[in-house]
């Protein structure tokens, strides 16, 4: 169990829910830290979680029989994964792994169908959330597809402010460039190649140990 306050730091759906509503939420969540490069879940498991980071960084993708890697998607703090295979009750199509030091909140199956069966406020975030992840999926599916290097790399930034599934972003974003070639599927070298064209181009700042988005709107629309 969590504390109601520490529930309502991590989890933007919390205001929301009844005081009853969030007590259940408060009993079904436990927390659990994470190394860094180490597997959260792995595809194939039966992972009856609904997850939120906490802080930290994670990866969301897999990999092939041929040891290729493909990355889906990064989920930085305040972002909530897994209702997809909770719901249907299915293992996992996809292994989410800490790039750093991570930490993260874990609700039980039991809990997240009790709140889903229960409760508006839960619901109408869901919902939200659904449709939001399915736009997300479809815009990295053209990019991953259509797009150059530089042009990747800047829709991977700029994915992980969107307001609904990482509420607690700032326009500041503490993340290294290994890491966000990992996330856009390219060495580090390229990303740093890639990241100095963007920062030339007045879209961002480069900075020790992060990156500062200067116009998120150009970011978000590069390679149009």
């Amino acid at each position: 169990m969590i504390a109601a306050d520490h529930l309502k730091r991590v989890a933007v759906w919390a205001p929301d829910l009844t005081e009853r509503e969030t007590e259940v939420a408060r009993a079904g969540i436990s927390e659990r830290a994470f190394a860094a490069s180490e597997l959260i879940c792995m595809r194939g498991d039966r992972f009856e979680y609904w997850t939120g980071v906490v802080s930290g960084l994670v990866r969301i993708g897999t990999v092939a029989r041929s040891g290729k890697a493909t990355t889906f998607t990064g989920l930085t703090a305040g972002a909530w994964f897994g209702e997809g295979s909770v719901l249907k009750n299915e293992p996992r199509r996809y292994d989410a792994v800490a790039l750093r030091d991570s930490r993260v909140a874990l609700m039980d199956r039991t809990t997240f169908l009790w709140l889903f069966e229960n409760s508006v406020g839960f619901n109408r975030f869901l919902v939200a959330q659904l449709n939001e992840r399915v736009g997300h999926f479809i815009g990295l599916l053209e990019y991953d597809r259509m797009l150059g290097p530089t042009a990747r790399v800047a829709r991977c930034i700029a994915s992980l402010f969107n307001p609904i599934l990482y509420p607690e972003s700032a326009r500041h974003l503490d993340i290294t460039q290994e890491e966000i070639g990992a996330l856009s599927g390219i060495s580090r070298q390229n990303a740093n190649q890639c990241l100095k064209a963007l920062e030339k181009e007045g879209l961002l700042r480069l900075e020790y140990g992060g990156v500062t988005i200067v116009d998120l709107d150009r970011l978000s629309r590069y390679g149009e």
